[in-house]
């Protein structure tokens, strides 16, 4: 068993593009509203980074419902970029973030290289916060998303774009659903973003046997959830391989275990997901976990554990 001395030894602090994240647990985008929705069930400022959910440049109502439907391990989604819009959020959201200590990151997307250029131009002037997370990976929708991020060419050009109108940390979210998630990661990389998240969800579906129909009406969602961590760690080992950017992984991580396998395979920061629908409480116990086992094995940085495996 650890001693409090030893764990207390252990630096988790990350930096990404010169900017501190107190720890590298964060919460990914889609899983947990704009924050305010958990603010009574954890203490926000334990988590490393709040991703927020998905902003677009005008409100969008997203797909038919039903739109969640539980598989065996884990959970099918086609939420189709539902939110409130960057007006709304401007008004409605950016008061409580802005008063959080853990560090708010801005999930961005759009339907092509203008909208999200309008987009984050608009966050820039309205609602400054520590970054942004471009989301060119989402299969719920029809236009934009994972059509960008599945061609290099328009990744870089996207992100060079967006370079261009922000100083702010750039994140760019990669799709597992991709040939060679390395020729996307070095595309986003060449057109200057600061880090990369992978992944996010793998493309599924659901029939149901009786009605002899998909479960969901746009009849394939984002698979999430326990059953797409070999998936996701996967892609951080051969992204970060390829990469000399920081990657956050994410994909399937309910445990302690499962965040410390991210580290393992090179990722510099881990968001969790389908789990806080599972436990709000999450955020806190892998963190705890993490630093456990970097005191159990004499490690002091988040860098250490990429050692781990040499």
């Amino acid at each position: 068993m650890e001693t409090n001395g030893a764990a207390e030894t252990v630096d988790l602090s990350v930096t990404i593009a010169g900017k501190r994240l107190a720890n590298p647990v964060g919460v990914a985008s889609g899983t947990f509203g704009y924050g305010s929705e958990y603010e009574d069930l954890i203490d926000l400022d334990s988590i490393g980074a709040l991703y927020t959910k998905a902003v677009t440049l005008e409100p969008r109502p997203g797909n038919a419902i039903p739109r969640i439907v539980e598989t065996p391990a884990g959970m099918l989604n086609s939420i189709g970029l539902a939110n409130v819009g960057s007006r709304r959020f401007v008004t409605e959201k950016y008061p409580f973030l802005s008063q959080q200590t853990c560090a708010v990151i801005v999930n961005v997307a759009g339907t092509g290289e203008d909208d999200y250029c309008e987009t984050l131009e608009y966050l820039e002037e309205h609602a400054p916060l520590w970054g942004y997370e471009i989301n060119v990976s989402c299969p719920n929708v029809k236009h934009g998303g994972m059509t960008i991020g599945a061609d290099p060419h328009q990744v870089e050009s996207l992100t060079a774009a967006l370079r261009k109108r922000t100083r702010r940390p750039l994140l760019v979210k990669l799709s597992p659903n991709v040939t060679d998630i390395a020729v996307i990661a070095r595309a986003a990389e060449a057109g200057g973003a600061d880090a990369l998240c992978c992944i996010n969800t793998v493309v599924g579906m659901l029939i149901d046997t009786k009605k002899k129909r998909p479960v969901l009406p746009g009849v394939t969602g984002g698979l999430s959830g326990p059953a797409i961590l070999p998936i996701g760690l996967a892609a951080v080992y051969r992204t970060a391989r390829s990469v000399k950017i920081p990657v956050i992984g994410l994909g399937g991580i309910m445990t302690a275990d499962h965040a410390i396998q991210y580290l393992m395979a090179g990722a510099t920061a881990i968001q969790i997901g389908t789990a806080n629908f599972v436990d709000p409480n999450v955020t806190g116990t892998v963190l705890s976990g993490i630093r456990d086992y970097a005191a159990a094995q004499g490690l002091r940085t988040v860098e250490d554990f990429h050692h781990l495996m040499d």
